[in-house]
Order: C-alpha cells, then sequence, then structure tokens
C-alpha cells in the first residue's frame, strides 16, 4: 500500500528511511508547538485552544503535502507570520484576533486561486530577487526584536527609544542562555537542537522556581475557543488590505522557496529545474492555512527545515506523513507546552532570525539601487513593528529609487502596480 502511494522504490526509497527522516524533520521544527502558542497567546487566545490548532494545521498539512503532492515537505505555522500576527495586526494595529483570523483565512483563499489559475509564477517572476531577499531579512529582524523585547533584554526608553535592559534578570540572563545553547547545538549539527535548547532552559526555569510544574502529559485541551471563530466580513475592512496582502505575499514567497531549496536538495527537480506537481504542493499549503484560520492559528507554511529530513534520505510524501503523525502525538503534551516561557523561546527566534537575515550575502552591494531599497525594506519592518509597511515602503522606495536613477526599464510591471497601490495605501489609509 506505502509503495503505491508513494512510489518507494521510483524515489530510490524504503519505508524505514522515510521514517527516520520524518523524525528527523520533526525535531528540527517542533519547536513551534511551544513558541507558536506562547506569541498568538499575547492576543488574548486561549493558549491550549493555540496549541491544539497548532498541531492540527501541522498535522493536516504535512498530510495533505504527504498523500496529495507526495513531497517530504512538512508544514506547521509559519514563523514571522505569526509575530505580525500578535504584534502588529493586534496589539500594535488594534484589530481583534478574530479579525487577524479572517484575514489568515482570505490570504489562504487568495493563495489557491493564484495557484489554480496559474498566476502565481508572474507574480513570483516579476519581483526583483533582492527584495525577496530584503522582505526575509527585514522578518528575521523583526523576529529578533520581538525576541529581545520579550526576555527584556532590549526595553523602552523615552528618550532614545530603546535602550538594553537589565542582563542580570532571570529572563534576560536564560535567554541570552537558550540562544547561546541553540547556536552551539546547530553547530554541531544536533537533530532537536533547537527544541533541547528551549525545554533545557525551561528545566533550569524550573529549578530556579521561575517556572511552575504542571504535568506534562494530558489530554489534549479544548480547541473550542478558537475553532471557527475567524471574523471574515471584519477582514473585508478597507484598512485590512494591506495586511491580506502581507499574510499572502510573504507565504507565497516562503512556500516557493523552501520547495525549491528542498526539492532540490532532494534532486526531485526535472532538467528544466522546475518542480513536478508544484501546483499540488502550493494547494497543499494554502489548504492548510485555510484550515489553520478555522482551526485558530496564523498562516500554516512550508517550513525549510524539511532539509533535515531530505538529509536522512527523505524522498516522498511518506516523510510528510510520519510529521504530520508526529504532530498528533504531541497534542498530549500540552502541560509541558504550558509550561515553556517567553524568555526559553526567545533564543529560538533568534536562532530563525540569523538564518533568514543570512540571505543578504547574495544581494549585489556594488549597486546601490538595488542594495539601497533592500536595507530601506529590511530596516522598516522592525522599526515600523509591521511586516505590511516594511513590504509597503518597500517596493515604494524600489520604484522611486529606480525611476531617479534613470533605470526605470528594471520596473516590471507587477512592482509598478503594487508600488502604485502600496503609496495610494499610506496616503488615504495610514497606519
Amino acid at each position: 500500500m506505502l509503495e503505491k502511494l508513494f512510489k518507494l522504490s521510483a524515489n530510490n526509497s524504503n519505508v524505514k528511511t522515510e521514517i527516520v527522516a520524518g523524525f528527523t524533520t520533526f525535531l528540527t521544527m517542533a519547536y513551534i508547538i511551544f513558541v507558536n502558542p506562547s506569541m498568538l497567546s499575547a492576543t488574548g487566545m486561549d493558549s491550549g485552544a493555540v496549541f491544539v490548532a497548532t498541531c492540527l494545521a501541522a498535522a493536516l498539512g504535512c498530510f495533505i503535502m504527504g498523500f496529495y503532492a507526495n513531497y517530504p515537505v512538512a508544514l506547521a505555522p509559519g514563523m514571522g507570520l505569526n509575530a505580525f500576527f500578535s504584534y502588529t495586526v493586534v496589539l500594535h494595529m488594534g484589530y481583534t484576533w478574530e479579525v487577524a483570523l479572517g484575514a489568515v483565512f482570505l490570504s489562504g483563499v487568495c493563495f489557491t486561486l493564484l495557484s489554480l489559475f496559474k498566476i502565481r509564477e508572474w507574480i513570483i517572476n516579476s519581483i526583483p530577487l533582492p527584495m525577496r531577499k530584503g522582505i526575509a531579512a527585514g522578518i528575521g529582524l523583526f523576529l529578533a526584536l520581538i525576541a529581545l523585547k520579550n526576555a527584556g533584554i532590549v526595553v523602552a526608553n523615552p528618550a532614545t527609544l530603546v535602550s538594553l535592559g537589565d542582563l542580570t534578570a532571570l529572563p534576560a540572563a536564560l535567554a541570552c542562555l537558550a540562544f547561546i545553547a541553540t547556536i552551539a547545538l546547530a553547530h554541531y549539527r544536533v537533530k532537536g537542537g533547537v527544541m533541547i535548547a528551549i525545554l533545557g532552559v525551561t528545566i533550569i526555569g524550573l529549578l530556579m522556581g521561575d517556572v511552575q510544574y504542571t504535568g506534562i502529559i494530558s489530554m489534549p485541551p479544548s480547541i473550542a475557543p478558537t475553532f471557527m471563530q475567524m471574523d471574515i466580513a471584519g477582514a473585508f475592512n478597507v484598512g485590512m488590505i494591506s495586511i491580506v496582502f502581507a499574510f499572502l505575499f510573504v507565504d507565497l514567497f516562503d512556500t516557493s522557496g523552501t520547495l525549491i531549496a528542498v526539492a532540490d536538495k532532494a534532486k526531485l527537480l526535472d532538467k528544466d529545474g522546475n518542480l513536478p506537481r508544484l501546483s499540488r504542493a502550493l494547494l497543499a499549503d494554502s489548504g492548510a492555512s485555510i484550515a489553520g484560520s478555522m482551526l485558530g492559528t496564523s498562516t500554516t507554511t512550508s517550513y525549510i527545515e524539511s532539509v533535515s529530513g531530505v538529509a536522512e534520505g527523505g524522498r516522498t510524501g511518506l516523510t510528510a506523513v510520519v510529521v504530520g503523525v508526529l504532530f498528533l502525538l504531541a497534542l498530549f503534551f500540552a502541560p509541558l507546552a504550558g509550561m515553556v516561557p517567553a524568555y526559553a523561546t526567545a533564543g529560538a527566534l533568534l536562532y530563525v532570525a540569523v538564518l533568514m537575515v543570512g540571505g543578504l550575502k547574495s544581494i549585489d552591494w556594488d549597486d546601490i539601487t538595488e542594495s539601497a531599497p533592500v536595507v530601506i525594506v529590511a530596516l522598516m519592518m522592525p522599526l515600523t513593528f509591521s511586516i505590511a509597511n516594511g513590504i509597503a515602503i518597500g517596493f515604494i522606495a524600489y520604484a522611486a529609487i529606480k525611476i531617479a536613477s534613470g533605470k526605470s526599464k528594471d520596473l516590471s510591471l507587477s512592482v509598478w502596480f503594487l508600488a502604485i497601490l502600496f503609496l495610494a495605501k499610506l496616503i488615504f489609509f495610514p497606519g
């Protein structure tokens, strides 16, 4: 049955290899079951319900990717987009988390339509690569700021806007320890290193009396507080246009880049460098986002950590299915997830930030008309505390710099359209 479903022999794989690959991928991305509830609960969402929604959305996405697209790519609520959901859309802009879930739902529907009508390729090919790299780096810096803020390492200052916090305080000290431990474990290529660092710092906090022990295993919490609570009508507010677009835009590039990177590592690309069954993989991603919004979590997307499973020999959708099963088993560890403090997950956020900023190395720094907009988009995300504003200002800056430099021919039709759209939004609907 497994041979028929996943074509193991045709992909030079076997059941044992796929299971080992699935376990490996899960260990490298399981930190999301601790980080996501911590982030989304800041909006007032029930932490237990978000934990269940996170596990279910991840499992569902993995199952669709595995059975429908037959790729060793795992999915879960995406880092960066969950921060944007909580800290920008809800806490900064003042929308309810129900409306934010409605925006995630609409972005998933738009992603599905773009995939079905083959518009996705046109959009991706029309957006300059430096801007894509800049957006990724900006999200990384945005995550870094949130991590440092949550740990008390960076604090508000009325005179200088921000300043250094008390590094001798327990949360700040343990956050630093979590980050150093995460980097060291990543350096030594320890499987599940991020999760090990999170749990290790949580145990230290427990021993020092800062964390209250509530157990490790129990029946899953109720998902009722977040299930089908999205406010789709509220998401149709004019001011939400840029929010929906930001969810869609980031997921679109993140998913496409991840799929190509994982497939290339697994040698699954065809002779022309294209990914067979790409539309199925994209539909798995968009479908998981729609389902995730219904369950009660932010955008679900493909994880680059899937490369770790591919490195262990994973070549088919069975790897993704194994990851999905493990996310379902994780449902019974809600008490453990509930004990993890924000400073324990800060190290994971900073680690992800480092990885995302690394893309700037491919920028042509000798061409100031290319590098300047990249720096703008990367800086504006953390400094405006908004991925949407960062993207908007970045595209406006890119178009304006190219025009002023006599290089308007470098601007594609989609860049012209987006720059004008964002400029109109900021003028008539600021904030």
